[in-house]
């Protein structure tokens, strides 16, 4: 039998990664760095101390141009973002008519576009969802994603070391706002965003200035103990989930509204768009089930999918994310679970591999910077 061939993508530093010894893994259609040689635990320790650089260049990067950009965006975003001025970011989500989630992305004001950066697995889905209400608004969808590159610089140490690198330094720009830069011939942007729950930047560049990019931002060189080192998407994801970040495919899904996560904030209340109606329902009436954080005894990892019972045995959720917490050294948990049992404090069981194991509901973010 014939079978079609998917092709796997590569981004412009895939021969750093191969440099830096990177185990590679298909993420989303993307070849892309699970971990390098010191391994996941020894990245997310180094980013919660030093300064880790991530290749994010697989995120999908849309140019949104045109007299209706911002009415366009206005009607399929939960937050309200006319009120940006050009170099604002927001998170925000794009929903279904029913609430439920499409995907979440970071929207960001040009003098003269917006960009809007969402995940590598949604790209495709996002752009279709996008053009399909463009023409009402006289607004034009550019894909960049493959023009362009994106890496993220994160860690405690990350803007100091930034501020000597960069020639605009970065600890100048406000927590989600962005800046444009120049450097001989490049023009790059940098935005004061991440998704590790440290502090740092993210940087978008042409793609044929990668490579010089890269090499620029590591060259202090990676042979000290506090100097930038690549990391891989292990450690963005046990980063990301001590931080209490919810993951597309994970805690957002398009049977999951953003109330429901625990996004409320997220969501305007003085405006219209896609989906309005039926979050406010959900809103009003509360939620059945919410996104909770757990710590869960012993070493054993509740996997997606593992079920949350009550003391009873009864099953009342089940968990979106797990892993052994290397900066907290115990086992936590993100899941969704019926709301009379989200309180901090109560007691539940995980059905870790038919072994119901003791946890607690513990408030969110697992850690804070």
């Amino acid at each position: 039998m014939n079978q079609q061939m998917r092709t796997i993508l590569k981004t412009c530093f895939y021969d750093y990664h191969r440099q830096h010894g990177a185990k590679m893994v298909d993420f989303a259609g993307w070849e892309m760095p699970l971990h390098y040689s010191a391994g996941i635990v020894a990245e997310h320790q180094h980013t919660r101390q030093a300064i880790s650089i991530f290749d994010v260049s697989h995120m999908g990067r849309l140019k949104i141009s045109g007299k209706g950009a911002q009415n366009l965006l206005e009607h399929v975003c939960t937050r309200k973002i006319g009120g940006f001025t050009p170099g604002r970011s927001g998170y925000s989500l794009l929903c279904r008519q029913d609430g439920g989630v499409i995907d979440d992305v970071i929207v960001s004001r040009f003098d003269r576009h917006w960009l809007m950066v969402c995940n590598a697995s949604n790209r495709e889905k996002v752009i279709q969802w996008l053009t399909t209400h463009a023409a009402a608004f006289d607004a034009k969808i550019e894909d960049e994603t493959f023009s362009t590159a994106m890496v993220s610089v994160q860690g405690p140490k990350a803007i100091e070391y930034l501020d000597g690198v960069l020639p605009e330094p970065p600890s100048e720009i406000k927590r989600y706002h962005f800046q444009i830069q120049n450097y001989l011939i490049a023009s790059f942007s940098v935005f004061r965003t991440g998704y590790t729950g440290e502090d740092g930047v993210e940087i978008i560049c042409g793609k044929n200035v990668a490579q010089m990019a890269v090499n620029f931002l590591s060259k202090s060189g990676d042979d000290k103990p506090d100097s930038l080192k690549p990391a891989g998407l292990g450690a963005r994801d046990t980063l990301r989930l001590e931080a209490g970040m919810p993951l597309y495919g994970h805690e957002l899904t398009e049977s999951i509204d953003p109330i429901t996560a625990g996004l409320d904030w997220a969501v305007a209340r003085d405006k219209p768009f896609i989906g309005s109606e039926a979050i406010e329902n959900v809103r009003l009436r509360g939620p059945e089930r919410l996104r909770i954080g757990l710590e869960i005894t012993g070493q054993r990892i509740a996997r997606q999918g593992a079920k949350i019972k009550n003391e009873n045995g009864e099953e009342i959720g089940e968990i979106t994310s797990g892993t052994l917490s290397p900066t907290l050294q115990k086992v936590i948990a993100m899941g969704y679970v019926q709301t009379p049992y989200v309180a901090v404090g109560t007691q539940v069981l995980v059905d870790i591999r038919g072994i119901d194991t003791p946890a607690v509901v513990v408030a969110l973010p697992f850690y804070r910077r």
